[in-house]
Formats: structure tokens, C-alpha cells, sequence
């Protein structure tokens, strides 16, 4: 009784404070820089400032510093979205400290189809702050991302046809997205410029995100209007929360080179718990931005015992390429991705491919698309055998803005979702399943820092 009564509380707070942000953001005047970037949008590729903010300087390119601002470039951890990205977000500046804060309400019915869907009512939502500010000769941010979903899912999480990954009550999830963590980030980033061209990354914190992968889909502009995970997440990002994680690396012009030491187990069922273990797994990876609307990853990593319910260890490759272009009124985002888990155990290889698009025209309306094409081995956990299956997932939908101001956007949407699999499957799932979702989606207005 008294930890529903916690969950309750808790769930509150948090819709609360999501809620009541632009009020307290209204007695704080923006900084300057943000006030002038209107009039500067070339710039944006070769600065490092931090993810989300303008660049102070207003020179060509070719004669760009690196700035006390981390980076120019959007993300999760330390990865980079294109320098063109600038997604919604609330800014403050309070006594020499920047102060932004930004975050997804989705409220949707979600039906999946065939004979192992279902439909529920339920809420994928994240909440995240950052603080930063000079220190030194470089710059300090800390950043916070926060999750109800341990109580907006419906257990034992989001139904999600054919995705795989993680426990519930001690088995394997199946058919289920599992909710994120109450804690999915509490960490650390500090940006030391070197020379010019060069400065230094250190990031790192309890809950945090190792140089494994692309930008995290909960960030990644691509999906920010589906409120599902991809099939292939748990062969691409799901190391997006790792309790444990020691980065560093070097930013070296329009290249970064980063390798992490973390801790490679996946999260437990207790969402609401930080569950620390050795840095025993590690990770590295290289990130190009050529141009403003352009980036690349090649990522490699060894996780060590990372499913709670498979024993062995686990090597995972990514490689992606991020385009963003901003329009008139609007913005279009493309990622392509692919993914790959080699079971050193049972030498097993898993591939997943994903391109993803999201477009925003004339300001309030959004449509997008998620084609998916993932190897799954976990659909019958508990069979004597487990082969790999190539699913297929094709994803259709579109949002209309019904609020879009400088304090909120608040979107109604739809999507909806077809499947190609082996004929072997049929009996499970059925013939020709289809699902869809009918959603509310609720964040913060569009910031004034954003390139026009």
C-alpha cells in the first residue's frame, strides 16, 4: 500500500513539474546568444557547443574555435544528431548557470493485432534537465532524464508485437516493450578545448550512456512522433541507460573518437532502483558530422553477461547516418541504421535495419514512417531451440499540432502497423496482423534558438 501510494506521489510530481515548466521559464529573460542565433545559421556544423544551445560566435566556418560549449550537435550521451537538429525545449539563465528542460507526454490506446495482441490505454513519457555553466577553461553540464513509465505501462509493459528484450517476474518479456527507468540518466559531461580544432570529453555517471550506438530513439528527431520503441532496439541502443559509465574521448574538428568502460547488464524489473556493478564492459566509436544536416557512427562494443535470463557475452556493432533539413516551416529528419549481436555463447548472429523519417510541414503537421527488418530468436523462450526469425515491421502515421506556441505543442496522431514474417509464424500471430495506436502527444514549445 504505502509503495503505491510512492508511485502515486511520485507520478504526480512528475506530470506536475512537466506541466508547470514555462510558467517559472516566463520570469527569466533568454540569453543573449540565444536572442541573436536567428540571425546566424551557418555556423552550426563546425562549433561545439552544448546539445541544443546556439554557438556564441558569429565568424565564417572556416574560422570557428572551439568554443567552452560541449557541442553544437543534439543526442543521447555523448552521441551527435546533425548540427541542424534543435528540438523543443524550455531555456532559462540563472546566475551564470544555462538551464534547459525538455520531454515527451505520449497518451495513447495502443491495439495490437493477431492472436498474441492486445489493446490498452497507457503513457510513454520522459522527462529531462540539464544545467551547465564555464568552469575553467571549458565547460561542465549535468544532465537528468526521468521516466513514470513504471507506472503509466500496463504490465508487464507496452504491448508491442514481436519485440523481445528484458524480464518481467522472472521471464522473458515477449510481444512487450518493458517501461524505462524511473532514474534513465543522471550524468556528468565536461568539454575541454585543446587547440583550435581539438578539445577533450570526459562524460560519465550512475546512470549513463556508453559510445555504443546512434542517438537513442527516445531523442533521435527521426522518431520523435512515435511513441513506440523499434523492434531492433535491443540490437542498436538499449544501452541508452547502463548503470555505470566512464567516457572519454577527443573532438577533433568535424570528428569525435570516444571509447567507454561500463557496466553491460541490462536493467532489473525494479524500475525505480539504480543497480551499480563493475565497469566490466567496454565500448568505442567514431562520429563524422561533414556538414550542419549530416552525421555518422560506426560503433563496436563487448557487453559482459547483459541478459539476466542468457548466459555468455555479447559483442554489438552499429553503423548509421542521420540527415536533418531544415524548411520554410518545418524540419525533416532521416535516419538509417543497422545493428548487430554476435552471441559469443551460443555463436549466434543477430542483424536489425531500420530507416526511419520523420517530416514537419507547415508547423503543425507531422508524418512519418518506421520500416524495420530485425532478426528475433526470443519469441519462444521457452522452447527447446531457438532460431532466428526476420520480422518485418512497417510503420505509417501522422500528427496534427492542436497548441503549437513557444510553450507548448500538444498534437493529436495516429499510426499504424504491418508485418512480414515466415509462414511458420502464422499459427502464433496470425495470417496478416495489424496494429495501430490513437495517441495525444504533449512537450514544449519550439525555442527561439532554433536555425531559421
Amino acid at each position: 500500500m504505502r509503495f503505491a501510494v510512492r508511485k502515486a506521489i511520485f507520478s504526480f510530481l512528475f506530470l506536475a513539474a512537466f506541466m508547470l515548466a514555462p510558467a517559472w521559464g516566463q520570469e527569466v529573460n533568454l540569453p543573449v546568444p540565444v536572442q541573436r542565433l536567428a540571425k546566424n545559421d551557418s555556423s552550426a556544423a563546425q562549433d561545439t557547443s552544448m546539445p541544443g544551445m546556439p554557438m556564441p560566435a558569429q565568424m565564417p566556418m572556416e574560422d570557428q574555435t572551439v568554443s567552452y560549449l560541449p557541442s553544437p550537435h543534439e543526442g543521447s550521451g555523448t552521441a551527435w544528431q546533425p548540427a541542424s537538429v534543435h528540438g523543443p525545449m524550455w531555456m532559462w539563465m540563472r546566475s551564470g548557470w544555462e538551464l534547459m528542460a525538455h520531454g515527451v507526454i505520449f497518451v495513447d490506446y495502443n491495439q495490437q493485432g493477431g492472436p498474441r495482441g492486445e489493446g490498452k490505454a497507457e503513457s510513454v513519457n520522459v522527462a529531462m534537465l540539464m544545467e551547465q555553466r564555464k568552469l575553467g577553461a571549458g565547460t561542465i553540464l549535468f544532465r537528468e532524464m526521468f521516466s513514470a513509465e513504471s507506472l503509466t505501462s500496463p504490465h508487464p509493459g507496452f504491448p508491442e508485437l514481436f519485440q523481445t528484450g528484458e524480464t518481467y517476474h522472472g521471464a522473458a518479456l515477449v510481444d512487450h516493450q518493458h517501461p524505462h527507468n524511473v532514474f534513465a540518466e543522471l550524468a556528468m559531461l565536461y568539454m575541454l578545448p585543446i587547440t583550435k580544432k581539438v578539445a577533450w570529453e570526459f562524460y560519465g555517471g550512475p546512470s549513463a550512456e556508453p559510445a555504443l550506438g546512434p542517438v537513442t530513439y527516445i531523442h533521435r528527431a527521426s522518431a520523435a512522433e512515435l511513441p513506440l520503441a523499434p523492434l531492433g532496439h535491443h540490437l542498436q541502443d538499449s544501452t541508452h541507460t547502463s548503470f555505470g559509465v566512464v567516457t572519454t574521448g577527443l573532438v577533433i574538428d568535424r570528428i569525435k573518437l570516444e571509447a567507454s568502460a561500463f557496466n553491460g547488464r541490462e536493467p532489473n524489473e525494479q524500475r525505480w532502483s539504480i543497480q551499480l556493478a563493475a565497469l566490466d564492459s567496454w565500448s568505442g566509436r567514431a562520429i563524422v558530422a561533414p556538414a550542419a544536416n549530416w552525421t555518422a557512427e560506426y560503433s563496436i562494443g563487448r557487453l559482459e553477461r547483459p541478459e539476466a535470463l542468457e548466459p555468455g557475452s555479447q559483442f554489438r556493432q552499429t553503423a548509421s547516418v542521420e540527415y536533418s533539413r531544415p524548411l520554410a516551416a518545418g524540419n525533416w529528419a532521416t535516419t538509417l541504421l543497422w545493428g548487430r549481436v554476435h552471441k559469443i555463447a551460443t555463436d549466434a548472429t543477430l542483424n536489425s535495419y531500420l530507416l526511419e523519417s520523420t517530416l514537419n510541414f507547415r508547423e503543425r503537421n507531422y508524418a512519418f514512417s518506421r520500416l524495420e527488418l530485425v532478426d528475433k530468436d526470443e519469441l519462444f523462450p521457452q522452447a527447446a531451440l531457438h532460431p532466428a526469425y526476420r520480422i518485418g515491421a512497417y510503420t505509417f502515421g501522422g500528427v496534427r499540432d492542436l497548441i503549437h506556441d513557444r510553450a507548448w505543442q500538444l498534437g493529436v496522431g495516429a499510426d499504424v502497423t504491418f508485418y512480414s514474417k515466415p509462414a511458420m509464424l502464422d499459427l502464433a500471430y496470425g495470417d496478416h496482423p495489424v496494429s495501430f495506436q490513437i495517441f495525444l502527444r504533449m512537450r514544449p514549445g519550439q525555442s527561439n534558438h532554433r536555425h531559421h
